[in-house]
């Protein structure tokens, strides 16, 4: 009625009729109006017919095969119907301006006439008679769109019965130049059909998910409508794929699919080469007790990289899955050692970018050196003497000739030795400095703010540390030592009062604790504070662990079979510990980043077990569960690098009884981690879901339409990746929602919602507010018995406005609303397909190149691929 109120048409399948319900501006409405149409009406669609500035309805009569016109008064109440001739069970109706006259069209899907007919509007109150044309087998949906960029209307079917879609590109006046159908083989059973460029062609493609042979179908556009034979991915044995996602899910700018796998309880994901070849399946970290009926993608955590959600057969809430890099590592290659290496450290030493290995050998009292090549791989070990019992190695330039030296920790003579480092990789004779009993383990760092690095000595006999501050030569002063606990085993320094002074932490074995001394501005360290951890610690390392600018601290327990972790605050203290299980015996302790989503994990050596353990870091500080790999006999020191320049952190593990030393290289692991559930109510059952900005705050949020309960459920998202609490929004009575889209249908940039029910016959609109909430539901028949499983959104006339593609299952045919820019939209235009096609599944895209929009539908009953090019 003109009021700037938005108003709601219903076609009534049962009563024959449709109800108009008249829009307050509270968002509250009148009681419904009836005007009697056709028999069964399946499909309704509104527009402008007779260029009066008011709204119009058009309905697709099922029963009695015609559509019924309804022309509007300024009031809102309509004059009695018009009726017009169709084929054979209209079952979807949408409308648009197919010849360009400004005059709307009406388009019909007739399911069993195996047609679609179109009727061109005079602008008077008349149309002429209907003109059919030809697609696939029980067209269930059509729609519209502009696929070849001609600036004209064409037309996309879903056949239910023949299981393709039919595409008619229009040539001059409206009329239809020609279809093309996409067999995807005998059985295939098409459920689903998704649009993107998945070659970076700049031509768009489509991927079919095929039930019934288990497999993905994708067939690349060459950009003039036409496509190459289908290319077949497994999704394997018994699988069932039934929806399909697009998305970038490893960050690497590239499309990947997520196919959802019903048969197997699984989803799957294809990572991408932008060659338009993919990766084998992988379903690492997702499978389910219900078998998921849809997936949608979306970057609901603003990290560049898509997430997943997902709803369930048979249950009532919506899961969300995050993507990590599990970082997974290759089989271990050897490398030979000297006799008995205890502890491992690596660097650039000569100068070529790729990192090199230095151990230090307990029985045969030296130093190895490997140099690393370019593939991760390293050159046969040198050796360099130092003294007796070498326990402990680390690098540092500690004469400032850009080039790293080396200090190893001689335990049996109770000494440190330094060796410079030349330009070639090799080393310069040792210099020895005298330390405490038992030197065990050593670290370098700047700890007197000179600009030169330090040494600092854990003295197991002594139960102290020796610090050795560094001249600008690459010489020592004399040790200054500290009293710490009971048998110190393994030291680290670390700022951890921000005060941006280092720091040092001793892993005390027989004490089951670890001291902490904070140190001055002059060098000299505060007396020690002690913090339970397990028993036998027997490594320390320090990193940041929950992103909170404070120095952490992870311990590895030789007793426990554990690792500690204590979060530090900002004076320098630290929480009371938390455990996790690693591996037998764990003795050494490093950390990195293995998967690169910018948090430290922990890697450990466990020395019985004869492996390592990696846990994953969250951005909390807390830690997921070990994943172990295998390395030689007895490892005793860990340490981790880049060693083939992939930008993946590599792992090193010297193993003692073996005398060799463990390289396992990294590569990316991506598995899907569930995040949340989001719950659609008791009996709810949603039924499709998509991914939206609904309250434009910039973060992805999520719509459902829940088929059981009959609403729309808004999810708005918080920017902590999590959700509030669902919104929700009758349907009725318009039963049986079953899919949705979105769109901005009254072009106020906000998003609006439309639904199609597969209990009515009818499509639902809902306009958006901006803010999250929806207005009153809008509904258009859409043909009796029509059963749409599928709805697109998009441009398919050119004018700017976006309208309505719906996929008719059980009519086979394809049905397009027009949007007239205001909210509403004309009566559906109805594009059979072949009988018994039974289209499932739509997309829409400008598949040619010629800027419109085209249609592709997929084809449950005749296992095909229709394509719907516009020519005019």
């Amino acid at each position: 009625n003109n009021d700037t109120r938005v108003d709601i048409v219903v076609a009534n399948y049962g009563s024959g009729d449709v109800s108009v319900l008249l829009g307050y501006e509270n968002g509250s409405f009148a009681n419904e109006t009836r005007y009697s149409v056709g028999s069964g009406p399946r499909s309704v669609a509104v527009g402008d017919f007779n260029n009066d500035t008011r709204l119009d309805i058009v309905v697709a009569n099922w029963n009695s095969n015609d559509v019924s016109v309804l022309f509007g008064y300024e009031n809102g109440s309509f004059e009695k119907e018009t009726r017009y001739s169709v084929g054979s069970y209209p079952q979807s109706v949408a409308v648009g301006d197919f010849n360009n006259d400004t005059r709307l069209d009406i388009l019909v899907a007739n399911t069993a006439s195996n047609d679609v007919s179109v009727l061109l509007g005079y602008g008077n109150r008349y149309f002429a008679k209907e003109t059919r044309y030809t697609v696939g087998s029980s067209p269930y949906s059509v729609a519209v769109g502009d696929f070849n960029n001609d600036n004209r209307l064409d037309i996309v079917a879903a056949n239910n019965g023949s299981n393709d879609v039919s595409i008619l590109l229009q040539y001059n006046r409206g009329a239809v130049a020609y279809g093309m159908a996409y067999a995807s083989g005998g059985g295939s059973s098409l459920q689903c059909i998704v649009i993107g460029d998945l070659n970076n062609d700049d031509n768009l493609d489509i991927v079919l998910a095929n039930y019934g042979s288990n497999n993905l179908g994708v067939l690349f556009g060459y950009g003039n409508g036409s496509f190459e034979n289908q290319m077949m991915l497994t999704t394997g044995s018994n699988s069932h794929p039934t929806s399909i996602t697009i998305g970038d899910f490893n960050g690497d700018s590239l499309v990947d699919l997520v196919v959802v796998n019903y048969g197997t309880k699984q989803v799957g994901m294809m990572l991408g080469y932008g060659n338009g070849t993919f990766a084998n399946q992988t379903s690492e970290g997702i499978s389910f007790d219900s078998r998921s009926l849809a997936v949608a993608s979306g970057d609901f955590n603003n990290d560049k990289r898509s997430e997943m959600a997902i709803i369930y057969d048979g249950r009532d809430n919506v899961d969300i899955f995050a993507v990590y890099n599990h970082g997974s590592f290759s089989k271990e290659t050897r490398y030979s050692l000297g006799s008995y290496p205890s502890s491992v450290a690596v660097g650039h030493f000569n100068s070529d970018t790729r990192v090199d290995i230095v151990v230090a050998n307990y029985g045969s009292g030296d130093v190895s050196v490997l140099l690393g090549y370019e593939n991760g791989s390293f050159a046969n070990e040198t050796r360099y003497s130092v003294g007796s019992g070498p326990s402990s190695v680390a690098v540092g330039d500690f004469n400032n000739d850009t080039r790293l030296d080396i200090v190893v920790a001689n335990m049996d003579s109770n000494n440190v030795s330094v060796l410079f480092g030349y330009k070639n990789g090799s080393f310069a004779k040792e210099t020895r400095y005298s330390v405490g009993s038992y030197p065990y383990s050593v670290a370098v760092g700047d700890l007197n703010n000179d600009t030169q690095l330090d040494i600092v000595v854990a003295n197991m006999d002594s139960n102290d540390v020796s610090v050795l501050f560094g001249y600008e030569n690459g010489s020592f002063a004399k040790e200054t030592r500290y009293l710490v606990g009971s048998y110190p085993q393994s030291v680290a320094v670390g700022d951890f009062n921000n005060d941006t002074l280092l720091d040092i932490v001793v892993a005390n074995s027989a004490g089951d604790d670890v001291s902490v001394l904070l140190g001055y501005d002059n060098g000299s360290f505060a007396n020690e504070t002690r913090y339970s951890v397990g028993s036998s610690p027997s490594s320390v390392a320090v990193g940041h662990f929950n992103n909170d600018t404070r120095v952490d601290i992870v311990v590895a327990n030789l007793g426990d079979n554990d690792v500690s972790v204590l979060l530090g605050y900002d004076n320098g203290s630290f929480g009371n510990e938390t455990r996790y299980s690693v591996g037998s015996r764990p003795i050494s302790v490093a950390i990195g980043d293995f998967n690169k989503d910018t948090r430290l994990d922990i890697v450990v050596a466990n020395q019985v077990g004869n492996d390592v353990s990696v846990l994953l870091g969250y951005e909390n500080g807390s830690f997921a569960k070990e994943t172990r790999y295998s390395v030689d006999s007895y490892p005793q020191s860990v340490a981790v690098g880049d060693f083939n320049n992939d930008t993946r952190l590599d792992i090193v593990v010297a193993n003692t009884a073996s005398n060799d030393v463990s390289v396992l290289l990294g590569y990316d692991y991506l598995v899907f981690v569930k995040q949340m559930m989001l719950i659609t109510g008791n009996g709810s059952r949603p039924h499709s879901l998509v991914i939206s900005d609904f309250n434009n705050d910039g973060l992805i949020d999520i719509g459902v339409v829940n088929l059981f309960t009959q609403n729309i459920g808004i999810f708005l998202a918080h920017d902590n990746m999590s959700f509030r609490n669902q919104l929700t929004y009758s349907t009725r009575p318009y039963l049986s929602p079953c899919s949705m889209a979105v769109g901005d249908f009254n072009n106020d940039t906000q998003v609006d919602i439309v639904f199609g029910s597969c209990g009515s016959d009818t499509v639902g609109v809902f306009l958006g507010y901006g803010n999250g909430s929806l207005g009153n539901v809008m509904v258009y028949p859409t043909g009796s018995n029509s059963s749409r499983y599928s709805l697109a959104v998009g441009d398919i006339n050119n004018d700017t406005m976006q309208d309505i593609v719906i996929a008719n299952h059980d009519n086979n045919n394809l049905g397009i609303f027009l949007g007239y820019g205001n909210g509403t939209f004309s009566s559906i235009i109805l594009f059979p397909l072949d009988y018994g096609s039974n289209p499932f599944s739509i997309g829409i895209g400008d598949f040619n190149n010629d800027r419109k929009l085209d249609i592709a539908v997929a084809n449950n009953g005749t296992d095909s691929l229709n394509i719907l090019l516009q020519t005019c």
